[in-house]
């Protein structure tokens, strides 16, 4: 593809965001998108206000509650939701290209994240024809169902480093679940959003169902997680902003499903394939710039393996291609704000000035094409204490800590001694070993010989700081629903009524 390709034609009218089902003008703030290659404006328009929210609500509990909707059965609204599938795929070009010029990342990868939200909407619609009720045991004189129905109204907050994938997620299961659902996207990144809910619309979803609204977090969000009318809240996020969330959540007893922040270990024990390794660290970290929640930037090596190692892995990632996003060939693309930039510079210069030496990176490319862009190299430092703050601290950024280990205790409790327990990647040749340690490690995910490889078929999430709640999966749609239970008497009058 041509680094020079123009933002592709938008089904979601310019200038206007989705409430209700209508393309309206926001009434909140002016946002403004710009591209991270080169800063070029992408779009200009006013964002959502608590009013747009209070409004979205009140037309998706309508919408919700239409016996068009409501008495729709499981295998019906599995077909729109395949026909989204369908819809994505047949504008997959156009949305992966969209979503480059959004927040940078190269084009194959927004091309593999528009396929994997098609691929939710597909699962999720074949999910629903396997939900199933039960009846449990009796023990008197009468039937027991158990039957699972629509929460109402969900509210979907949804990060900027994924935006329909992450939004897929969320939206597909909440919708398989008869919900209604307000998706608010980050304010850096609305555009993609604001196409999924075209393509809903045009998969014939009711229209007050589903509405998009971009928008600060300090105010739209805010409003999403107060109001009344709103009874579950599903965040993907920063974890402090999480913890708020479920605070305020908690206090009006709403439920939530929180998928955090992570600082995740990947570990190279001294039978490890090396070239398998080291391939796999590389992707784990410096892939989507480093700005995934599952990164493994912390990287623990055996002393017996650790200079062949780090010094393979810093020699490949000054070697990685840091371009234009929509070049073919591009590895790592610009980071999404010339502010988040900053930040990431600000957490190598702070481990530098702990005592940390570089190995690799550190600094913006020296290319003038790339001038423009929020660009960052890959970097990789070394000689660290744990406690130092970039060793424990998320930094969304192509920024790797390279850690020595001796044993296999001390590493075990070197790997745990985070707030965060999201991922873990095991690199080595021998699987029981694998397996023990695992287990020992605290994280919702565990890659032996392998990174970053995820299946909307397998539940997702996060322990300790990285969340409480697991999205994909058998229970992707049960997540959003609630179970109620049923009893048909079989015997005579209650004997207490004689």
């Amino acid at each position: 593809m041509n680094a020079t390709a123009p933002v592709p034609e938008r089904l979601a009218p310019p200038g206007r965001i989705l409430v209700g089902g209508q393309w309206t003008e926001g009434r909140g703030r002016e946002l403004t998108t710009t591209d991270p290659a080169d800063g070029g404006v992408l779009a200009t328009f006013t964002g959502a206000a608590p009013e747009d929210v209070d409004e979205a609500v009140r037309l998706g509990e309508a919408a919700r509650a239409e016996r068009s909707w409501r008495e729709l059965l499981p295998h019906q609204r599995a077909r729109h939701l395949a026909r989204t599938a369908e819809l994505i795929e047949s504008r997959a070009e156009q949305l992966a290209l969209l979503q480059s010029h959004d927040n940078g990342k190269p084009i194959a990868e927004t091309r593999a994240l528009v396929a994997s939200a098609a691929g939710t909407f597909r699962y999720v619609a074949a999910l629903l024809e396997t939900q199933e009720g039960a009846i449990p045991p009796s023990r008197g004189e009468h039937l027991a169902f158990s039957v699972h129905e629509p929460i109402g109204v969900v509210g979907a907050i949804t990060p900027w480093n994924s935006p329909i994938a992450s939004d897929a997620q969320k939206v597909a299961p909440a919708l398989a679940a008869g919900n209604a659902v307000v998706l608010k996207p980050a304010a850096w990144t609305p555009l993609l959003s604001l196409e999924l809910g075209a393509l809903l619309l045009a998969a014939g979803f009711p229209p007050g169902l589903v509405s998009v609204l971009p928008g600060p977090g300090a105010t739209v969000g805010q409003r999403l997680v107060e109001h009344p009318g709103v009874g579950h809240l599903s965040f993907t996020g920063g974890t402090d902003t999480g913890r708020r969330l479920a605070a305020t959540a908690a206090g009006l007893l709403k439920t939530t499903s929180l998928e955090l922040g992570g600082k995740s270990p990947t570990i190279v024990l001294p039978d490890a394939d090396l070239d398998l390794a080291v391939n796999g660290i590389l992707y784990g970290i410096f892939s989507s710039q480093g700005q995934s929640c599952i990164a493994g930037s912390r990287l623990f090596v055996h002393d017996d393996v650790y200079e062949d190692v780090v010094g393979r892995v810093a020699e490949r990632a000054d070697r990685l291609r840091v371009g234009h996003p929509r070049a073919e060939d591009t590895q790592l693309g610009p980071l999404v704000t010339a502010s988040h930039r900053a930040s990431v510079e600000e957490y190598v210069a702070s481990g530098l000035a702990e005592g940390g030496t570089l190995r690799a990176g550190g600094s913006r490319p020296d290319d003038p094409a790339l001038t423009a862009g929020n660009y960052l190299r890959p970097t990789v430092l070394e000689g660290l204490a744990p406690d130092a703050r970039v060793v424990r601290e998320e930094v969304f950024g192509p920024v790797l800590v390279a850690l020595r280990f001796r044993d296999e205790g001390e590493l075990v409790a070197a790997a745990n001694d985070s707030p965060y327990g999201l991922a873990c990647g095991i690199w080595t040749r021998d699987f029981p070993r694998a397996w023990r340690l695992g287990r020992a490690i605290h994280a919702g995910t565990v890659w032996i010989n392998t990174y970053k490889q995820l299946s909307v078929a397998t539940p997702f999430g996060g322990v300790k700081d990285s969340g409480s709640t697991r999205e994909k999966g058998l229970g992707a749609v049960r997540a959003y629903q609630r179970q109620k239970s049923i009893y048909l008497g079989t015997g005579g009058p209650l004997a207490w009524a004689d």
